[in-house]
């Protein structure tokens, strides 16, 4: 399977959107709102195009990954760091390394831009393949309950997250 992945552009937003419902139809730890999530963060300040992805085969798009600033705070300091949310591969192409591409030319395309780590809330046995660790190691916690294993981060360059602490603010976007 010849796999293509670019920059997603306007005219891929339907499909997009239809891609995303589908990819989390059945996702049990999904509130399957993900496609309006998306929705609402590219007309937001956080989302820069070029992280917006999509993987094609055969003219049909079958993923898309979506990474948006965020910002890391505490008491006398903010960070910038980017969340990766949401990873959606089509039900009848999952398991066939098409998230994980994604991933890796997400976070490329993240560092180039000169982006130093990304946050994200998933599977705690899927996401440490591609170099992610649990946040509350770097003393980074999200601004919710979630179990502490699936809350991670990953420095995109050497030292990305060094003095690094605080807790995620995510768009407001994410909230609505």
């Amino acid at each position: 399977m010849k796999l293509t992945i670019r920059k997603e552009n306007t005219e891929d937003f339907k499909t997009v959107f239809n891609l995303i419902e589908k990819a989390f139809e059945n996702e049990q730890m999904s509130d399957h709102k993900e496609q309006f999530l998306v929705e609402r963060l590219r007309k937001s300040y956080a989302f820069v195009p070029e992280l917006s992805i999509v993987a094609e085969t055969e003219n049909k798009i079958v993923g898309h990954i979506l990474l948006t600033k965020l910002k890391i705070k505490n008491k006398s300091n903010e960070f910038d760091s980017l969340a990766l949310a949401p990873v959606s591969v089509l039900p009848e192409f999952q398991g066939k390394g098409i998230g994980g591409k994604l991933i890796v030319e997400a976070h490329k395309k993240a560092k180039e831009l000169g982006h130093k780590s990304i946050v994200l809330l998933g599977h705690e046995n899927y996401y440490p393949r591609f170099g992610y660790k649990q946040a509350d190691k770097y003393g980074i916690e999200l601004p919710f309950e979630v179990p502490k294993e699936n809350c991670m981060v990953i420095e995109l360059i050497e030292n990305g997250l060094k003095g690094v602490n605080g807790i995620v603010e995510y768009p407001k976007e994410f909230n609505e």
